[in-house]
């Protein structure tokens, strides 16, 4: 047997494995934790609140994808393809940039969104004019392990951001205009009150349940409750999500994919290269282009026709005429 049918091998037993622990788990989640009414009770009776679009005015259906193997760089090329930071971040405003940091997992391994780029993106916004930008997310594992032991937190920190974990106070209960499943739920609301920008910023993954997870799964990160419930309709949710926000801008890092095995993959063997950043400020089109690279075709994947025939976005992204650089 080969080496690298070995590992193909190993590969489809991890996944058979995890597989049947999905299927348990959906089980288990279906008996106790079915919930149709959403567990606003929990965060007291406030009323809802209401999230704003942070789209900037004059750069809608912006795109750009850059080729190369350092993020850095690319971000930077990225941004002066889209008319650069001061386009989208202004003097005096607080920014809020959603990174996904739900695993705590080194960068390495790709499971969470790389800190090197995060500190890149806190400079850029702060030499932009930028009073305050908070990097936040409410990971899956413990907030504060998540944030350290993925390198997020320190870079956040270093580069002049202030970092916010969840927290009970943070939470509001939101009702998504229109909405089957984002009803009455926590909402972190906390980071974002009085936030002029939002700014998604998401690894590339293979997921075992949605195929892909991009920038509009990422928004996940700003539910509370027992969200775990929202897996019996995977599609539906991140179809939700990407209506739920509208965003100043989002960028898929796509330079090392998680190619196996995601959303936390384990092993340096699920990563592949693929040498690209896209950004832009539709969300929809983004993960269109970024499911790509995990072999992927837009119109095979439900969530995105699902947030598209919503109205959150395209998955035509060619009808953007999106820039493309080369850095080699």
């Amino acid at each position: 047997m080969s080496r690298e049918t070995d590992q193909e091998r190993r590969r489809f037993l991890l996944r058979a494995g995890k597989a049947g622990l999905g299927v348990a788990a959906i089980g288990a989640l279906g008996w106790w934790a079915h919930d149709t009414q959403g567990p606003s009770a929990n965060i007291g009776q406030a009323a809802n609140v209401k999230l704003p679009s942070f789209a900037v005015k004059g750069t809608d259906k912006r795109l750009a994808v850059v080729k190369s193997s350092h993020r850095v760089p690319a971000l930077r090329a990225g941004l002066e393809a889209l008319g650069g930071m001061g386009a989208f971040v202004g003097a005096g405003h607080k920014v809020v940039i959603k990174v996904n940091a739900a695993f705590a997992s080194p960068p390495a391994l790709g499971a969470t969104s790389n800190p090197e780029l995060v500190a890149e993106l806190v400079r850029l916004c702060r030499g932009a004019g930028a009073k305050q930008v908070i990097v936040t997310d409410n990971p899956i594992n413990d907030p504060a392990s998540c944030f350290e032991l993925s390198g997020i937190g320190p870079a956040a920190r270093e580069a002049g951001a202030q970092v916010v974990l969840p927290h009970p106070g943070a939470f509001a209960p939101y009702s998504l205009p229109g909405g089957r499943l984002i009803r009455d739920w926590p909402l972190m609301y906390g980071p974002l009150a009085g936030a002029d920008r939002l700014i998604g910023l998401a690894p590339v993954k293979d997921h075992h349940r949605s195929q892909a997870s991009v920038t509009m799964k990422n928004w996940y990160g700003l539910l509370g409750g027992r969200r775990n419930v929202f897996h019996q309709d995977i599609n539906g949710i991140i179809s939700e999500l990407g209506q739920m926000v509208t965003p100043s801008l989002v960028i898929a890092d796509g330079v090392a994919t998680l190619a196996h095995n995601g959303p936390t993959g384990g092993s340096l063997e699920d990563l592949r290269p693929t040498d690209t950043l896209i950004l832009g400020t539709d969300h929809v089109a983004v993960d269109s282009l970024a499911v790509g690279l995990l072999g992927l075709k837009p119109a095979k994947v439900p969530w995105l026709g699902l947030a598209a025939r919503a109205g959150a976005g395209t998955t035509d992204y060619e009808s953007l005429n999106p820039t493309r650089v080369e850095l080699g």
